[in-house]
């Protein structure tokens, strides 16, 4: 039996990952307390945030379609860095979903909660890992299909959402704070009310909503046609952000001033509220525990791949590059979804465990836009190296390396940001923490990785 991964997924299965990729619970929850920072002008936060995440998508796929060999960012890294490169991203992106992954865990036992009171958290943490990591063995395909279809739950409602505003405005329905009109999202203040120390603070919340949409560059090892697929994927981002993100809460702003919303509650739930929909609050908690599930299955699927792509660079134990005969790798699913069974352990001592994940999420946080800065470090590399590859290719990122220097400074400039908040502050001086560890256990592998290296070149 080859260890080797099967391109299994289709291209419905790519655009839904790539839009599930976008919209996170981050959207769903924290679009109330990034209105209430921001005011208006999170509409411009998340048009600047869009599109340096787009330009940073273009240099991923350029980088992916120059080699379909790529399974994972390691791979990327250790091609086009190096070798202990390699094994910092691969390893880091794999604490990131290990983290996230648990606390996506809690909080669908946590929504549950919301119907069934008396289920304790733990029970539904352990179903919902089982699910998971069943629907993850059996194919990539399988995968993929759950993708879509959780993808599909949380378009429908977003997209449901903009058509009830639109009909609100068109109509100017009356709500408690007033006729629904476009004019209330600047007529509250102005564009700018808190200044511009609310609009550049909500730079950090924005990226959080954008945690994930990385993604489909884990699954391009495993797309039939990968040629035509990722481009048109990533190509459709900015429409995907302008509906799903600056629509809504364009839409959500106009019919409930921006200074009325409250920050402790999800804006989505406030507006179908007014439609006078009695269950709003249960539908959104439906979607919101979807899209937790979304993210956790996407997790599994990205740390397995991740764990698939260190032990083939021999920076990793080499079982992880065993896979079935579905062509997944399943010691690293299994061993990636036991890690994620603390979880329930830790639901099963602590009574809202909630709180001490919301904490931990942030350094999962910090370290992916570290690796979203090792991309295009990577990408850098790939066009100095490789000319003629990047001439040649159809799928480029405009503005090419200068395109790149400016995102990298605007990176830079999100780091500055999340190290002046004392929220995010102990996450960003946590990093260097996790670099040295790593560099340490670098030493273990480097030998058998460096072989693997001119391994690989001679072929």
């Amino acid at each position: 039996m080859a260890d080797k991964l099967q391109r299994e997924l289709s291209n419905r299965h790519i655009q839904l990952i790539a839009i599930g990729g976008a919209i996170g619970t981050g959207l769903f929850l924290g679009a109330g307390a990034s209105v209430h920072l921001a005011g208006p002008s999170i509409l411009l936060t998340y048009i600047i945030v869009g599109f340096v995440l787009f330009m940073f998508m273009r240099a991923m796929g350029e980088i992916l379609l120059s080699n379909l060999g790529f399974k994972s960012f390691g791979d990327i890294a250790h091609h086009h860095i190096g070798p202990m490169a390699g094994f910092m991203v691969g390893w880091t992106y794999w604490l990131t979903w290990i983290i996230s992954g648990m606390a996506e865990v809690t909080a669908v036992a946590k929504y549950v909660e919301y119907w069934y009171p008396a289920m304790p958290n733990w029970i539904t943490a352990a179903f919902t890992i089982i699910v998971l990591v069943t629907m993850n063995l059996f194919s990539a395909k399988l995968f993929g299909e759950l993708e879509f279809w959780l993808s599909i739950i949380k378009v429908t409602t977003i997209l449901a959402l903009i058509v009830v505003g639109i009909v609100m405005i068109v109509f100017a329905m009356k709500t408690p704070y007033g006729p629904a009109s476009v004019g209330n999202i600047w007529g509250n203040g102005g564009f700018f009310p808190n200044g511009a120390s609310g609009f550049f603070m909500s730079f950090q919340m924005a990226i959080f909503s954008f945690i994930g949409i990385e993604l489909i560059g884990i699954t391009a090892g495993e797309t039939k046609n990968p040629h035509k697929t990722i481009p048109q994927a990533i190509n459709n981002v900015p429409f995907r952000i302008l509906i799903f993100y600056i629509g809504s809460l364009a839409i959500i702003m106009s019919v409930v001033p921006w200074d009325k919303l409250n920050p402790e509650e999800s804006p989505y739930v406030k507006l179908f509220g007014l439609v006078g929909i009695p269950f709003a609050a249960g539908i959104i908690n439906f979607v919101v525990l979807t899209a937790a599930a979304s993210s956790c299955n996407s997790g599994i699927f990205a740390n397995s791949r991740t764990l698939f792509g260190l032990a083939g660079r021999k920076q990793g134990p080499p079982f992880f590059h065993k896979t079935n005969k579905h062509g997944v790798p399943y010691y690293a699913i299994l061993v990636t979804c036991g890690l994620l069974s603390i979880s329930v352990i830790l639901n099963a001592i602590f009574k809202d465990a909630t709180k001490v994940f919301v904490q931990i999420t942030t350094f999962s946080t910090v370290l992916n836009i570290m690796i979203w800065t090792c991309i295009i470090f990577a990408y850098l590399g790939f066009v100095k190296r490789n000319p003629e590859l990047h001439k040649e290719s159809k799928f480029k990122m405009p503005g090419g390396k200068y395109m790149a220097y400016a995102i990298l400074a605007f990176f830079a400039f999100i780091f500055v940001i999340l190290l002046i908040s004392s929220s995010t502050r102990y996450a960003v001086l946590f990093a260097p923490v996790w670099g040295a560890v790593l560099v340490l256990m670098y030493q273990r592998y480097r030998k058998e990785s460096e072989k693997a290296e001119v391994q690989m070149e001679s072929e």
